[in-house]
């Protein structure tokens, strides 16, 4: 059976976009590819791939149309992958006039949307009155780095609509990438959002030199937080040991390939968090999620003492050593 969406755009320019964009135009050979800048644009097309990630990503350019007006691609397709940072989207969106009521919106987006502290799917609902019937996720446990490479990878597709999410998985189905559908939409958006804290608390306490031993302890407190929080946020019939949840959590808190893990280690080593930031030249999501899960939570009130310590860290300029020390005696 052949995919009802043709029309398909990548929106945004980072190395989960690349990968995203790569697995895609392998069955469309055809993608509308929004990027905010001309110059890397331009490189793209003389080098054949994104020239600052996923440099070993070799496209052919003729399947691809970029653009830097998101107004144009966003009237000219039909279904919009949104794969920015987080912390951008909203400037992305403040230059769009096209009207979206009538596109499949698909978030690739692992973060919250600041200042509004909604997640993606939310955020398109409310501001662009798109029915959530239109609008799906995409979650792993995936990093970019092994979708390059054709590593095993398995994702699922979020959406109230679940017909619709089955025929977007026919676009992301290879030998190397497995999909399955859910409707926990909901779910899914802000365990994405919490894996990225609790890689950072990871990190934090690999920079601290605690071992392995305690890594399994803290992440299995993670797991609880996380169960805890999504049930209080939206109560629903979920495992959170379904590899969406779990599964993204793990790969998040223990990959080398995890930016979190990385920023969250050299805030352990004693970098400061601009310091760190500014080395890494990536953004880590988690350092955003932070802020905003510690506003959304303020009004849910859910227990979640990794979620604070990190957010103290970050935010309040707790002492690690100390602040991590503490945590030890709230987690079992």
């Amino acid at each position: 059976m052949s995919s009802p969406f043709n029309k398909i755009a990548i929106i945004g320019g980072g190395s989960w976009a690349t990968a995203i964009a790569k697995i895609v135009v392998e069955h469309t050979h055809h993608i509308g590819w929004y990027m905010r800048r001309d110059d890397r644009i331009e490189d793209f097309k003389e080098l054949g791939h994104n020239p600052a990630y996923l440099t070993s990503v070799h496209f052919n350019l003729d399947e691809i149309h970029f653009s830097s007006d998101i107004n144009e691609v966003a009237r000219n397709y039909d279904v919009l992958i949104f794969v920015t940072p987080s912390p951008y989207l909203k400037s992305h969106l403040r230059k769009l006039r096209a009207d979206l009521r009538d596109k499949f919106i698909v978030n690739a987006i692992k973060g919250i949307v600041p200042d509004e502290n909604m997640i993606p799917s939310e955020y398109f609902h409310e501001v662009y009155d798109i029915p959530f019937s239109q609008i799906a996720c995409i979650a792993g446990p995936s990093h970019a780095e092994e979708v390059a490479l054709e590593r095993l990878s398995y994702l699922t597709i979020g959406c109230t609509d679940t017909e619709r999410a089955q025929a977007f998985t026919q676009l992301l189905n290879s030998p190397f990438i497995k999909t399955s559908v859910s409707t926990d939409v909901t779910g899914i958006e802000y365990a994405a959002v919490l894996k990225n804290v609790y890689a950072i608390a990871a990190g934090l306490c690999n920079g601290l030199k605690y071992g392995d031993n305690f890594q399994a302890v803290l992440i299995a407190n993670a797991v609880r937080e996380m169960e805890t929080f999504l049930q209080t946020v939206s109560p629903a019939q979920r495992n959170v040991n379904d590899s969406v949840y779990i599964g993204d959590l793990l790969v998040t808190s223990y990959s080398n390939f995890s930016r979190n893990r990385v920023f969250g280690t050299m805030i352990g080593k004693g970098y400061s968090v601009k310091a760190a930031q500014i080395e890494m030249e990536m953004v880590a999501e988690g350092y955003f999620g932070t802020k905003c899960m510690k506003e959304i939570n303020r009004r849910i009130q859910a227990p979640m003492p990794i979620l604070d310590a990190v957010h103290a860290i970050l935010y309040e300029r707790r002492q690690p050593q100390i602040t991590i020390r503490q945590l030890t005696e709230k987690i079992k």
